[in-house]
């Protein structure tokens, strides 16, 4: 993936497309007016920056909005630009700070241990 750079504003934009895709601009906006509280104005200009940076594309008719990346690729991009940011890029010193101030249920500690099986 190409890497975009989304901006809080962008991303509860996207949580809307991803969720509802594919949508007129104008639905986009009701939902955004809804469950945001933004005006149309904001909408259609976060969504603007969005078709810019290829993130969502918007045809017509209608301005119909589709996401062209995944709520996945973001998710694994902003978690390692984090994990590099605060942690050196090491998942040993990441893991380690996040299980000394989390509790696993035992059921979360197998799935984990099957992840990594799975990864090895």
């Amino acid at each position: 993936m190409e890497q975009i750079k989304l901006f809080d504003s962008e991303l509860r934009l996207m949580e809307i497309i991803w969720s509802k895709s594919p949508l007129s601009a104008k639905e986009i906006s009701l939902i955004a007016a809804v469950e945001i509280g933004w005006n149309k104005n904001t909408t259609y200009t976060v969504l603007k920056k969005l078709v810019e940076k290829k993130a969502v594309q918007r045809t017509n008719p209608n301005f119909l909005c589709e996401p062209l990346i995944t709520r996945e690729e973001v998710q694994a991009e902003e978690t390692r630009k984090l994990i590099n940011k605060l942690y050196n890029g090491s998942l040993k010193t990441f893991f380690a700070s996040f299980l000394q101030r989390e509790k696993l249920s035992e059921e979360d500690v197998e799935e984990l241990k099957k992840i990594i099986r799975e990864k090895l």
